[in-house]
Order: structure tokens, then sequence, then C-alpha cells
């Protein structure tokens, strides 16, 4: 998977840009606020159609215009393709070659990539909503049909709660709540299963690439952590959980079991490196989950897809850098965004063509370029 050409209007600080990539290796290096983190967005949010930087799709859209659009040229194994993503106040428009797609679902999963930033650390050290996050959107990529039931889950679990905080006042509706609760069930299991079988697929492929940079000193383990406990995960059960914690539920005016509650775990030699972990170990473990993404996703798709590091790379040690050269040379498009090239190994930058970005104008550099931007960095 290959991006040949990517235009953008109105996005974030770009007025219009547009710009051709030839290589696989893409260095994108200026200064702060320029625009370089935007540029990668853009990918991530064509892709994805949601940002990594924000929730609120206002922020995307140029000061004082109406509408950002993105669009690129890919090729992948099978076709070529174009894409097209509107954002507006009214909402997102994505088309595929020149197709408007009814639903966003059905539009995602049509470029596939990876993103890789420095926040990614919060897949070991942060909270769990984190770790939920990074599941959805991974599964979401390559399962429109999850994307669904996750979409589902989510609208009927906030009809749900919203009802358990009336029925606190008044119980005089308690057979809408299983209406709601019924409905709610078969989209729970779903997401819960595919999570599981998510997370087992990306352990296998995590504990090759963990051993690899670790010279086998150490084996990562990651484990769903449920919060059905000790049930099995199919309706029938899981419909009865629900109704035996009604009272609890309507006391705490929420849903207290759920896809919503869940998290996963990350170990390292059966130690929990969440809460034991030294930074090193967290930033490996992260970074292994990531390679591991990309094995992952070839598995099911036979084609690689476009790896983004944003401003991580030259926060890698020699171990881990040449682990990661290793994984995507000569097969995985990337985009390294950077202030400077100090820290990034040299056969990186061979491999590379070198973008520079000044006051969000983009124009292809070279390493003369990188190394005078490196040295008016403050």
């Amino acid at each position: 998977m290959f991006i040949n050409r990517l235009s953008l209007k109105q996005f974030r600080n770009y007025q219009d840009a547009c710009v051709e990539f030839k290589k696989n290796i893409n260095i994108i290096i200026g200064n702060n606020a320029q625009g370089k983190t935007s540029l990668i967005e853009s990918i991530y949010v064509l892709s994805t159609t949601k940002s990594h930087r924000t929730s609120k799709d206002s922020q995307l859209i140029l000061f004082n215009e109406d509408f950002a659009r993105i669009e690129a040229d890919i090729t992948r194994e099978r076709d070529d393709l174009h894409l097209s993503l509107v954002i507006s106040k009214k909402g997102k428009k994505a088309s595929y070659n020149g197709i408007d797609q009814k639903k966003l679902s059905e539009y995602v999963g049509k470029m596939i990539v990876v993103m890789f930033a420095p926040e990614d650390l919060s897949l070991v050290k942060g909270g769990p909503q984190y770790r939920r996050r990074f599941m959805d959107m991974e599964i979401g990529q390559l399962s429109p049909t999850y994307l669904f039931h996750l979409g589902q889950y989510s609208k009927l679990l906030k009809q749900r709660n919203e009802l358990l905080k009336q029925l606190r006042m008044n119980r005089s509706n308690e057979l809408l709540l299983d209406v709601i609760t019924e409905q709610l069930v078969p989209h729970a299991v779903y997401v819960l299963n595919s999570r599981i079988e998510f997370l087992k697929k990306l352990e296998s492929f995590s504990k090759k690439v963990h051993g690899e940079i670790s010279n086998q000193l150490e084996e990562i383990g990651l484990d769903y952590i449920n919060s059905f406990k000790n049930i099995e995960l199919n309706e029938e059960t899981i419909l009865q959980k629900y109704k035996d914690l009604y009272d609890q539920d309507i006391q705490l005016g929420s849903t207290s079991l759920g896809p919503h509650r869940d998290d996963f775990s990350v170990s390292i030699n059966g130690v929990n490196t969440h809460q034991f972990g030294s930074q090193g170990q967290q930033r490996t473990a992260s970074l292994s989950m990531k390679l591991a993404e990309i094995e992952l996703i070839y598995s099911v798709l036979n084609e690689y897809p476009i790896l983004l590091l944003d401003d991580v790379l030259s926060e890698l040690d020699d171990a881990r850098q040449t682990q990661l050269l290793n994984t995507i040379k000569n097969k995985v498009q990337t985009f390294i965004t950077t202030t400077n090239i100090d820290g990034i190994d040299e056969n990186v930058i061979e491999l590379a063509d070198i973008f520079t970005i000044n006051n969000a104008k983009i124009r292809i550099g070279d390493k003369n370029d990188a190394r005078s931007i490196e040295n008016t960095t403050v």
C-alpha cells in the first residue's frame, strides 16, 4: 500500500498543498508549529476518519473556513484508488473512486495506517481508555462489521445509561430496560470476542518482535481483562448477568459491565509492565505492539499498511531503530516527522526522500536542508 499523491485544502494550517511521494521512507523536517504533525495527521484522518490529536472536527478546519478536504491517490496490491474526505460543520463526507460512501464504516479500511506517536507510550503506562481505543481503531480498520457493532453498542449503551438514571428516580419503566438490554447484548458479545481474538493474534506477533529487540531476554504477554469475569461470553449468559445487576446499575445510574469497562494488560517476563516496568521496557513494549500490528495486518490483508512515525524515531535507541528499520525496509511506506535528523540512523536517511516544511509550505529537500534546519532549531 503506497500513497502516490496527497492533497490538502483548508486542513489545519494548510490553505492548499499537494505533494507527491516516490520512496518508501519519507522524512518530514521542520521547526515546531510549522505543519509536520498536521501532514501526518491528515493521512491518519483520511484513513480512519478520526484524528489522533482531537475529537473536535472543527479543529481540523482552517480558521475562518467552512470545510477541510483531504485527498490521496493510493496504489494497493490489487488496484489503484482515489480517496477523498470532506470535513465540515455538517459532519464528514467520504468518497472512494468518486463514489460517495453512505456510511463511514463502509469507507474505513480502504487505506490502512499504523500510527506511532509519543502519546502511544500511553498504551502501556496510560489508563484503560487508551488501550480500548487502540483495539477499537485497529480492529475497525480491518473489519467494517466490527465498526458497525461497536457503533450500535455505543449508541445503545448511551440510551441504557440515560434510562438507568431515570429509573433511579422512578422505577415504573423497567420493561424498557429489558428491551434496550436485549438489543445491547449481541453487539457487546461481538465486540468482546473480536477484541479477544485480535489480542491473541497481536500477542503472537509481539512475542516474535519483542524477542528480537531484547535479544531473547524478555517475553511480552498481552492478556484481555474482561469485566464479565468467569462466565461464558455468549448472549444468554451475558444477558442474564446484566439482569442480575439491574438493581446495582439503577443505583449507580450507569452500566457497570461491558466492553466499555474492559482493558488489557501488558507484561514482560510475567511482570505487569504498567505497574512495575521501567520507562525503557514500556517504550519497548509499545514499539513491539506497533511493529507486530504491521505484521498482523499483512497476515490478514496480504498487504502492508502505511506507517506514520510522528516525532518518535529519534527517541528510540540504536537497537530499537535497527528493529524498526528491518521491519519496514523495502516493505512499508513510512512517514517520519522530526525537528532534526540527529539521532536518526544514517541507513534510514540514505533510503529516504526528505521534505522540509515551513509555515505549511512543503518542498523537497535533501540532507543539507535537514542539517541547516537542525542548526536553527532551538
